[in-house]
């Protein structure tokens, strides 16, 4: 008599159940703030043309204000639960930054398109912070293509928050209700970080090539 056990198929073994890139809040927030920044460049394709030099507290502006602000705050949220919960991923080291970029870029592009907006920020200082962008996304990936680590610096942190200063004073100059005698010293707070913003990218850009240069001249 046969043992019954013998004719028992064997049991499959049950492969891990692979986690999704939205399995945890790091990646979902990263999408959360790309979905804003599109509704934020939304809106100011919109409301923003309408608007005349001079204006103070346009309701919609001052919504275009507050998104920025949600957006931009919200930079830290996703990289700090990624890292206290272990759920660093491929995904969100580079989705974060290319929302970040996106948020920054797409704003001063579309602010430079407005009237009201040029006195504050002219096109060739977008140029500049474009052209440094292009410049140092090409060194990075050239020297992560040679087998060198070329990751994100103090440097280009100062230069981001600097720029969300800029633009942060420039939608909100005209989206809150400033009392008339605050008119003034707002608008020179938004003339000064529109200057710190290309001081800050123009520094940073050149330190990030003589970086290169060190790392590239140096023996493997």
């Amino acid at each position: 008599m046969s043992d019954a056990t013998s004719s028992a198929p064997p049991e499959r073994a049950t492969a891990p159940r692979r986690e999704g890139v939205f399995a945890h809040w790091p990646n979902r927030i990263t999408a959360i703030r790309f979905v804003g920044a599109l509704a934020l460049f939304t809106l100011l394709a919109i409301t923003g043309p309408r608007v005349e030099l001079g204006t103070v507290g346009d309701p919609w502006m001052g919504a275009c204000f507050a998104l920025f602000v949600f957006v931009a705050a919200t930079d830290w949220l996703d990289g700090h639960l990624a890292r206290k919960h272990g759920h660093v991923t491929a995904f969100g080291r580079i989705a974060d930054p290319f929302v970040d970029k996106i948020l920054v870029l797409g704003t001063l592009v579309l602010l430079a398109a407005f009237d009201w907006a040029r006195p504050y920020l002219p096109a060739w200082v977008v140029v500049a912070v474009l052209a440094r962008e292009f410049l140092v996304t090409g060194i990075r990936g050239y020297a992560e293509a040679e087998g060198y680590e070329f990751g994100a610096d103090r440097f280009g942190k100062i230069k981001l928050i600097v720029q969300c200063i800029a633009i942060g004073a420039l939608l909100g100059l005209v989206g809150l209700p400033w009392p008339q005698v605050l008119v003034g010293p707002v608008e020179i707070i938004a003339h000064a970080s529109v200057w710190a913003t290309l001081v800050a990218s123009v520094g940073s850009g050149a330190n990030y090539v003589f970086k290169a240069a060190r790392l590239f001249g140096a023996p493997r």
